[in-house]
Formats: C-alpha cells, structure tokens, sequence
C-alpha cells in the first residue's frame, strides 16, 4: 500500500506511475556563463543514444532495459510530457537513427526499421529486419549508428574483448547499403566506438574510441579519430595512441599502418557520444566545435569523466579541449553518467544519462 505522503510524488502526466525518487541535483552542475540546464525527461530507463524527428520527437534507445522510447514535448515547453515505449526485449538496442520519416534501431546483432513512425504514433508500426549478418557478441556489441552524407549507415562492431586478435568485422566501423545490403569497411583497429559524426565542411567520418583496460590508471588514452581515407587503420590491438605498444599483442607491419589519433581525450574517461555543434543558439565560439559526452571510468583508482568536453577546432587541427559540463562526479562519487549528446532544432543540447535515467536540457542566453 502507497502511503499518502508519497503518493504526491508520483509521476502521472503522459509517463504512468512510477516509484518516486530523489530530485537530481542539477545545481551541482557547473557550465559556461550564460548556460543552463534543466531535467527534459525522467524516468528513461539506461538513455543511451538519441534521434530526432521531423516533428520533434525524441528517440531513445537504452543498453540494459532492451527499450526504445519516444518522447515528445506536445506543449513546446522542452519538457518531454509523453513517453511512449516503441520496443521491448530487444538486444540491447542502444543505438538508433532517424532517417528519411524512419526509425532505425540498432540489436547486437540485427537493423530494424519503424517506417513512418512519427506519422504512426502513438500506434507503434511494424518493424522491419534491415540487415541481420552482424555477430551477435555482446562484448562491445551494443552501437552507436548514424547516416552518413553518403546515405549510407554507418555501423561500429567492437572487439568482442578487452584486448585481443579478432577477424573483421570485429574493431571496426563499417557502412551499410540499405538497398544492396552490401557493407564496406570504413576504419580498422578501432577498439570499441560508441560516438560519432560527420564534419559539417568536409563531409569526413570523426569519431571516439575507448582504449584498452588492464594497462594501468594512465593508459591508454582514449581517442578522437578522423577518417581521412576508408578503410585506415587505427592500430588497436597492436599500437595505442600511435605510439605505444601493447603489451600482450604485436604486428609491426600493422604498427606501422597505424593512423595516429586527432586527439587523446585522457585514460579510462570513457568517452562516448560525440556531435558536431551547428546550432545558432550557443555562441559563435561553438559553432563547429565537438562536443563529447564521457560516461566515466569503471576500473580506475580515482574516477575521471563523468562530463561534456569541448573540443575546439580551425579547419581540421584541433586548437582546445576543455570541459564544458562537469558536476555528475563529487569526489569518488557520481550521481549521474553522460552517454550521448544531441542539438534540438532550437540550438539546445540534449544530455542522455543511462545512470540517472534522465535526458537534460542545456540551454544558452546571452548574459
């Protein structure tokens, strides 16, 4: 039986009730000046990576609930109001895209496609398989898929290990042909990327990667990449961070192939989703910058992450790194952890936390 006093703290507009809990603190998070951030959603279980509609709806995907949510904000107030659950029981389904009036929903091991879906809902359509021939590993298995200028869909297959020798497609990101179902091999070597996106000049695939475990509280590195030619590759297992060798696995040949990194982004920081600012809202220092969303370390012996980078650029060279949110971490303790970064159409950014089950809303005015 509900005691009365907590009945007052159930959540029932559009989301159903759910057991309370404790506000997030948001006032611990520190941010530029000028900058804010508010809840947009609660109580999304494990928020992993989003897509945006047409109309504004918000996609979510999540890792361990196995759910797909869509959230839309019907009174245009950027709070969601509305959860509806578009799947269930899939295999850690934390990646997604939206792409021409679909929703593509990335299993370990399968593509699905919701076709027309933000003209169906609240009726969930009919899924679609798109493309089953991915392994069905679960280490490192679960994605991060985007369309590429090209049309194409890009997909990571992560090592199916912490360190060790494993035959393609494994550690690598590879493109789909929704109309041939052929796949090329974009980048090699690529431990496990959970984040990436498209240079909004060049049209070239950037993306994050999570190094090795088991090497110590400073190594590897995690990395910023760039694709400059399909099929490089970026060293792992063999060579981390351009320059440092493994310990347990070597191929001089492949060490010698190895494509250094644009920027290493700190050890263990886990860095995941990652996006391209080209909003009108946030400053014109942003505009083009990177932002990184780092989850936060699991095996370290004082926790690093849990915060947004900036990565400032001109051109192609990288000229700053330097957090932009920080406060999920309080000492050795973190309340909550950033999974993926998204601009609305309004130039805000959202936050997905997969540890808070939450999405935040950051949001700038000109002081």
């Amino acid at each position: 039986m509900i005691k009365p006093i907590a009945l007052l703290s159930l959540l029932t507009l559009g989301f159903g009730v759910s057991y309370p809990s404790m506000a997030l603190p948001l006032d611990k998070i520190e941010l530029p000046q000028g900058f804010t951030i508010d809840v947009y959603a609660e109580n999304i279980e494990n928020a992993r990576q989003m897509a945006l509609g047409d109309n504004g709806t918000v996609f979510v995907g999540s890792r361990k609930a196995g759910n797909v949510y869509a959230l839309i904000d019907s009174n245009n107030d950027f709070k969601a109001d509305k959860k509806i659950i578009v799947a269930t029981d899939l295999f850690m389904p934390s990646g997604l895209a939206y792409h021409q009036g679909s929703l593509y929903v990335a299993d370990v091991d399968k593509i699905w496609r919701y076709p027309n879906i933000e003209k169906s809902l609240p009726t969930i359509p009919k899924p679609e398989l798109v493309y089953n021939k991915l392994p069905n590993k679960a280490h490192h298995g679960w994605k991060f898929i985007t369309f590429g200028p090209d049309g194409k869909l890009y997909i990571p297959v992560g090592a199916p290990c912490n360190v060790c020798e494993s035959e393609l497609p494994f550690a690598s990101i590879l493109k789909l042909d929704l109309d041939t179902k052929q796949t090329t091999i974009v980048a090699k070597g690529v431990r496990n990327s959970v984040g990436f996106d498209f240079h909004p000049q060049t049209g070239e695939l950037w993306f994050t990667d999570n190094g090795r475990d088991m090497m110590g509280d400073d190594l590897p590195d995690d990395e910023l990449n760039r694709v400059s030619q399909t099929g490089q590759h970026f060293g792992f297992p063999y060579i981390h961070n351009s320059k440092i060798a493994d310990p347990d696995f070597t191929d001089p040949q492949i060490a010698k192939l190895n494509t250094p990194p644009v920027l290493t982004l700190g050890a263990h920081v886990a860095a995941l989703g990652m996006e391209f600012y080209q909003g009108n809202q946030f400053p014109a220092a942003f505009h083009h910058s990177i932002l990184i969303a780092q989850h936060g370390s699991w095996n370290r012996s004082s926790k690093v992450g849990y915060r947004i980078m900036q990565v400032e650029l001109q051109d192609n060279t990288v000229i700053g790194y330097k957090p932009f949110a920080t406060g999920w971490l309080d000492g050795e303790q973190s309340w909550g952890r950033p999974v993926d970064v998204m601009t609305l159409a309004d130039g805000s950014l959202l936050v997905s936390d997969d540890f808070a089950n939450a999405i935040y809303r950051i949001s700038y005015t000109k002081p």
